[in-house]
């Protein structure tokens, strides 16, 4: 290992890895649809493990015919757009059925080089992990696997008229947790899952936070991030980013929007709820769900809705708010969580999943018991009757953050991938 950082040694890093993301694509914009944490972890950590000259090739289910079969999403990093089924027109539900289609295409573009071409697979969700499984079993190359998401978990903190996942999701990913060589989990509570729910192998199982990009997730001027974004310099600034569906929960903040102006009436003037996201999920049943909301509550005028957006705007968003509120019923991690508090905004959260690793209770922000919008309302309100409170969170948020990183959450992923490398099953020789 590395005596400075913990890296694997050059000689054994692998020299080409192959990531699995059968149901999103990197190069899809967080926020909507299917993308979310997950596409932003593969994009950072490829280009991460491209920086450290290993070639990394993703494969992921194309969903246009206007898609090139490979792009070069940076040095070093390509996605591979493989053809299962329709382009469009599929759920995560339906693409279990594309498995064998999608297998078939990671086969096929492998069968074209010379055996060995892959070091190590790493699968993202549990769809990928069907399809790593074979593949791992075809090329002879650990697999390891991240969740992300667990549907046991999920299913026990359901939101309100939301749909449980399905029961072949619970079979598929039992498999994938028997067969994957190393599982990655986000949490110390991700890892305990997967031990207590899914019986995986302890050994096996190994917890690596996610990072954030602190070049660009900073602290700045909020009156300028504000006059960037559009909002008044006064303005008490309440935002949530995320996908719009239950299990995020951003009716919630609306709701603790609606109790704040009703506790206290001058707030209205100056109140400014800003949603960054679009329906995903479920939240495509009723796409204007919580336009509609906030029309009912009486705050319509108080309430922004912004489409997903680029993640330079998005630091200026996180830097204008006064609080970010992730009101989420479960969270693998919580990047957005992070992502505000790198720049500066401290965060009010549900103390659920993830979370509470994200979050610093009284350090960063405040975690919330349970989902009573009267809660949050009294979590926000302590933070604008509190003055320094709230500044001393705003620096506790900028120096919590900054102990996660995307260059140390890569390098933790290499030395699992040089033990699973070089454990007896697969005893690849160390050079030097």
């Amino acid at each position: 290992m590395d005596a400075v950082n913990g890296t694997p040694t050059p000689a054994r890093l692998p020299r080409r890895v192959a990531t699995l993301s059968v149901h999103t694509s990197p190069l899809d914009q967080p926020g909507a649809g299917d993308a979310g944490g997950m596409n932003v972890y593969i994009v950072e950590v490829s280009r991460r493990l491209a920086a450290w000259g290993i070639d990394v090739e993703i494969f992921t289910r194309a969903t246009s015919s206007d898609l090139p079969p490979v792009v070069e999403m940076a040095p070093g990093v390509t996605v591979h757009h493989v053809i299962a089924g329709p382009y469009e027109g599929l759920g995560k539900n339906d693409l279990p059925a594309q498995l064998c289609a999608f297998t078939s295409g990671v086969l096929r573009a492998e069968a074209m080089h010379e055996p060995g071409y892959f070091d190590l697979i790493h699968s993202h969700y549990w769809l990928s992990g069907q399809v790593g499984w074979l593949a791992r079993d075809r090329w002879g190359v650990p697999l390891i696997h991240s969740a992300h998401t667990l549907a046991k978990v999920k299913n026990s903190l359901l939101a309100d008229g939301d749909m449980p996942e399905p029961r072949a999701r619970v079979i598929g990913e039992e498999q994938v947790v028997a067969e994957a060589d190393r599982l990655i989990a986000s949490t110390g509570q991700e890892a305990r899952d997967l031990v207590t729910l899914y019986a995986a192998d302890p050994d096996r199982v190994h917890t690596i936070a996610p990072g954030v990009d602190l070049d660009r997730y900073q602290s700045g001027d909020q009156a300028i991030a504000r006059a960037a974004v559009g909002v008044p310099t006064d303005a008490l600034v309440l935002l949530f980013v995320g996908r719009i569906q239950p299990l995020k929960a951003p009716d919630i903040l609306l709701r603790a929007a609606a109790r704040l102006v009703e506790d206290d009436p001058d707030l209205a003037r100056r109140l400014r709820v800003i949603v960054v996201g679009a329906p995903s999920g479920t939240g495509l049943d009723e796409p204007h769900a919580l336009q509609n909301l906030a029309a009912h509550l009486g705050i319509a005028e108080q309430v922004r809705f912004e489409r997903p957006v680029s993640p330079d705007r998005l630091a200026d968003f996180y830097r204008a708010a006064d609080v970010t509120v992730v009101p989420s019923y479960n969270e693998s991690f919580g990047l957005v969580a992070l992502e505000s508090q790198a720049c500066g905004t401290p965060v009010v959260a549900a103390a659920v999943g993830g979370l509470t690793t994200a979050v610093s209770h009284g350090r960063s922000g405040l975690l919330v018991a349970g989902h009573d919008p009267a809660d949050y309302a009294a979590a926000v309100r302590r933070l604008i009757v509190d003055k320094p409170l709230a500044a001393s969170l705003a620096a506790g948020a900028v120096q919590y953050a900054t102990g996660f990183s995307w260059d140390r959450t890569a390098g933790e992923l290499l030395a699992v991938y040089a033990e699973a490398r070089h454990a007896p099953s697969y005893a690849v020789p160390v050079v030097g």
